[in-house]
């Protein structure tokens, strides 16, 4: 099998934008779905999307990005999730230990 040149995401996802709050200084970050890391304008605080990364789930994700950004964003996202399964298990202990 030769090699296969990809133009653009083989699994064309449909580019969202939201906005979140830069922890640092409150300001809203507009964030693309698309992008892994966003920079506050206001102050330069980098945050990082939490939504559900191509790189997670597509399997032309390393050759669309390349072996090394792939691996960043495989990083990125398994950091990701630890901190979000941290922050729930605080949240869950919180209510526990408030509902009596």
């Amino acid at each position: 099998m030769g090699n296969m040149i990809f133009s653009g995401c083989q699994g064309k996802p449909q580019v969202q934008i939201f906005e979140k709050t830069c922890p640092n200084c409150g300001a809203e970050i507009e964030v693309f779905s698309v992008d892994t890391e966003a920079v506050c304008e206001n102050c330069g605080f980098k945050i990082y999307n939490d939504t559900l990364s191509c790189v997670q789930w597509c399997k032309y994700a390393k050759l669309c990005v390349g072996e090394e950004r792939y691996r960043q964003l495989k990083k990125i996202a398994e950091e990701q999730k630890l901190r979000k399964e941290a922050q729930q298990k605080e949240e869950k202990n919180e209510t526990e230990n408030h509902s009596y």
